[in-house]
């Protein structure tokens, strides 16, 4: 029997007695509303093969592979395979592979004109310690800004590129696909499903706020990095295999630790989601 029950204080929530493989869209239902309540859920105890995950990650929207082309399945170009290849053949730790997504917390997606909707991962190898992943939500990093700084950002945009100010972040893309120009994304955004505004920031891929100075921009970009975790805001997965993990990149941020045994295995696939064509949404 589907159960669903609340993991950290304000984000994150849990969901067992469920077969996603046998989901109808009356089942399917409050696993969505789940998922926009608590803005990260896992799904407990799955046994998948790709066609299964590729199924059921096609019922939040449409997946598009991910631009880092050298991780991509080779057979199944949407999902990104995550911590394979982490040793060169002399034996040395590939430093960009181990801690992927360990740099700071960030949203996925934001160098693109259309975010991503969602990012989910199937757990399929998991260490004997560490190796946990970070949510925190950005509903509560707006709702804790100073008013001051509400108002700076109402009505700005930032521009965000993948690698944003810092060019070394780049190094899983290949060469022509660096240096694309900037995406354009309000700094104050209102969530189109349920309506709360949020804070939308990525430290690691902004490259400045429109319309202010320079210094300023920096200034205010150093500030929101401060502020961007607001107090019980956060929720810590520690993974099973089996797991699904799905999170809103549109009010959520998000890191892994990057601090498991690297003899050991944590591998994951990982698919991008964005909006249906149609927009359509169980409700």
């Amino acid at each position: 029997m589907l159960q669903i029950r609340p993991m950290g204080a304000h984000a994150g929530g849990e969901i067992t007695g469920v077969d996603v493989k046998r989901l109808d869209g009356e089942s399917f239902a409050p696993v969505y509303r789940a998922w926009l309540k608590y803005g990260v859920i896992v799904v407990r105890g799955q046994t998948l093969e790709i066609e299964d995950f590729l199924r059921y990650s096609r019922r939040f929207g449409r997946i598009v592979p991910h631009p880092s082309k050298s991780t991509r399945h080779p057979d199944y170009p949407e999902i990104t395979v995550l911590g394979i290849d982490k040793f060169a053949p002399d034996g040395t730790l590939n430093e960009a592979v181990y801690r992927r997504g360990a740099a700071g917390f960030h949203t996925d997606g934001a160098y693109d004109a259309v975010p991503f909707k969602a990012t989910q991962l199937y757990a399929l190898a998991v260490p004997s310690t560490g190796g946990d992943t970070f949510f925190a939500s950005m509903y509560m990093a707006y709702d804790a800004l100073p008013a001051r700084l509400k108002q700076l950002l109402e009505g700005r945009k930032g521009a965000f590129t993948y690698g944003g100010r810092n060019r070394n972040s780049q190094a899983l893309l290949n060469a022509q696909d660096r240096d694309r120009p900037p995406a354009f994304h309000p700094m104050n955004r209102v969530h189109g499903e349920t309506g709360r505004k949020s804070l939308y920031f990525d430290p690691g891929k902004i490259l400045y706020i429109e319309g202010l100075e320079t210094s300023q921009s920096d200034d205010t970009i150093a500030e929101l990095e401060q502020r961007m975790i607001a107090r019980d805001a956060g929720y810590t997965h520690i993974w099973r295999v089996g797991d699904i993990v799905i999170w809103d990149n549109r009010c959520m941020v998000h890191k892994a630790a990057g601090d498991y045994p690297p003899e050991e295995d944590r591998i994951h696939w990982r698919v991008s989601i964005k909006e249906p064509a149609d927009a359509a949404r169980p409700v």
